[in-house]
């Protein structure tokens, strides 16, 4: 044994790597039972594994042009960097988008835009962009709300982003007078850094459930008592990346903070059916978001995926007849989102947000619903053009989520569902979460929001009018094809958005149900805690 040592000892440093190639090619030849490449061309094999898994990044940042990559390309993902950064975000020598593209969007501006008086609220702060409707007004809840900012964060919950990503996010939220959105995974310590919450009921009822998993009207009660920051509830009946489809919590990721943010027992392994067990028809939601309405005296909406739109009907009807129901609805589109899902469902399953929009717009159009209900579109809509697109169709606010989770330094690595999220931001592993500066990533954070909304005011004001909620289907054109070149948006979708009654960005300054911190303490005087 000490000659084979000593033997091995004095063998060159190339030696010992032809002898651990060796090793190799005999491991793939004589013991690898599942590949096939490996097995038939050993150690050639491993390059074609490496460039696969590489592939993604390789083409993102070495073959891709700005224009090819999905679900954002470079051109998409550059704007919300340099935005998160403060940075410049203009460009030189003209767009290079193939302006000829289907579904191409076009703003038609005014040929003399809207002109800010010295005394106006834009022109000591270009950022104020407070929602034209209020939550919870028509239905007279007894804590109406009106979010301080047309655009907020998505739902994304604690467990599918970092805790780290989750708290840059909040105080990133709260710097810019947004709101944030918990979604269905409860309200964790790190939702509550001080921006305003609209909490969210998944089909889990995590967070408001009792012992047997069903929901719990006195465990939400407590919730929204000891914390008042929560400024309204959504009902999630399902969402674009996997509308229609349940999960499941594993039993070995429920530590004991995920046991006491969702209320679920740990080494049990935890389902989230595809259908809410609180109600069985239209008519039982009604009911749900009236009793949720009463016990807590918050404006209550609904959040779906559009598919089939017969139930909608329905429900439109019923709202209509009983005078009541949600205050707002959030339209999620079938592009996906944060949620990992089956290729399948994030495919095919559910309309993209622009036509399932326009559906359901109309459905509420018809009964002559829409004055009441705060309208909200999520699914890619978070650059301001696309934006404006929303405001003309109807949509009311806008909730971003993978554009907020760029903002704090997402790199499109769709790593999101394996754990290995190299960004630290859609993963549990806590070395790659501690690469995130929570300080440093929730003021990019809050900068994505300010600057979004700037330029959205901008293209509003280039239209012509003062504020987003102005903005009609007649001012923004959409190509359809080479045959039909462009039509305004009311051509191309078959009907007219209802003016929303607006008084004046002074008057929702004013407004005594206005979110955030406006009217009620300097955020800039004060030190934010994280």
């Amino acid at each position: 044994m000490e000659n084979i040592l000593a033997f091995l000892g004095n063998l060159p440093w190339w030696s010992w790597i032809i002898l651990i190639l060796l090793a190799i090619v005999i491991k793939d030849i004589f013991f690898n039972k599942k590949h096939t490449i490996k097995h038939n061309f050993p150690l050639v094999g491993h390059f074609r594994y490496i460039l696969e898994r590489i592939g993604p990044e390789l083409r993102q940042y070495i073959v891709a042009n700005n224009r090819e990559e999905l679900p954002f390309n470079r051109i998409e993902r550059t704007w919300i960097y340099t935005s998160a950064k403060n940075a410049n975000n203009y460009k030189g020598f003209g767009t290079d988008r193939n302006i000829h593209d289907s579904q191409y969007i076009f703003v038609n501006n005014a040929m003399i835009p809207y002109k800010l008086a010295e005394d106006h609220p834009n022109f000591e702060d270009p950022y104020f962009v407070p929602c034209a409707k209020v939550m919870g007004a028509y239905n007279k809840r007894k804590k109406p709300y009106r979010p301080a900012s047309v655009i907020n964060v998505s739902a994304m919950s604690f467990g599918s982003l970092s805790a780290r990503a989750i708290t840059s996010l909040n105080i990133g939220a709260k710097l810019a007078n947004a709101y944030h959105n918990t979604g269905e995974g409860g309200l964790s310590p790190y939702h509550q850094k001080g921006a305003d919450i609209v909490f969210q009921i998944g089909t889990g009822y995590f967070g408001t459930r009792d012992e047997a998993g069903n929901f719990s009207m006195k465990a939400l009660k407590e919730l929204v008592k000891k914390n008042p920051k929560i400024r309204a509830i959504e009902i999630k009946l399902s969402q674009g990346a996997k509308p229609g489809k349940g999960g499941v919590l594993p039993a070995n990721k429920i530590n004991d903070e995920i046991s006491r943010i969702r209320l679920v027992p740990k080494g049990k392994d935890v389902i989230s059916p595809p259908y809410h067990r609180a109600f069985d028809d239209v008519s039982g939601l009604i009911d749900f978001v009236e009793d949720i309405a009463k016990e807590t005296g918050l404006p209550v909406g609904i959040k779906a995926a559009i598919g089939k739109k017969k139930q909608w009907r329905e429900l439109a009807k019923l709202m209509k007849k009983r005078n009541c129901g949600p205050d707002f609805i959030t339209i999620d589109g079938g592009e996906g989102g944060t949620g990992a899902a089956p290729p399948s469902f994030a495919d095919h399953v559910s309309l993209p947000w622009v036509f399932g929009f326009s559906e359901i717009y109309q459905v509420f159009k018809y009964e002559e619903l829409t004055d009441r209900i705060l309208f909200i579109g999520s699914g890619k809509l978070g650059l301001p053009a696309s934006a404006a697109m929303a405001f003309a169709m109807g949509a009311d606010c806008i909730n971003v989520a993978r554009e907020a989770m760029m903002s704090i330094g997402c790199i499109q690595a769709q790593k999101c569902h394996d754990n290995t999220c190299p960004t630290g931001i859609a993963t549990n592993n806590k070395w790659l979460e501690r690469g995130i500066n929570i300080q440093d990533k929730s003021v990019r954070n809050s900068f994505y929001f300010k600057n979004f909304r700037k330029e959205l005011l901008e293209i509003t004001h280039a239209c012509g009018y003062e504020h987003p909620c102005e903005i009609m289907m007649e001012d923004v054109d959409i190509n359809l094809s080479d045959q039909d070149f462009t039509k305004n948006l009311a051509a191309a979708y078959g009907y007219h958005k209802e003016k929303v009654p607006f008084e004046g960005v002074a008057a929702l300054r004013n407004c005594p149900y206005l979110g955030g911190h406006y009217n009620r303490e300097d955020i800039d005087k004060e030190k934010v805690r994280y």
